[in-house]
């Protein structure tokens, strides 16, 4: 059964939000292939690099509270 990718994509954003921190960062624990998604999307800075967190994009970090308002408040 093929995967819907953007699901995926969406549903890591929403949860890079829970672990925002500094404004604007949050912990990269996710999936590599993800991560260059959402890079390649322009939601987040290139996750290629020695520091154990990635930051957002602006557009990303909107996007990211959206998903995350929207997915997960009750």
């Amino acid at each position: 059964m093929p995967l819907n990718e953007d699901k995926i994509d969406d549903t890591a954003l929403a949860l890079l939000y829970l672990t925002l921190h500094d404004g604007y960062r949050a912990w990269k624990g996710f999936d590599w292939d993800v991560l260059s998604r959402l890079y390649e999307k322009g939601m987040i800075d290139n996750p290629v690099n020695k520091t154990k967190s990635v930051a957002f994009t602006q557009e990303g970090l909107d996007r990211a509270k959206h998903l995350f308002e929207t997915m997960f408040k009750a």
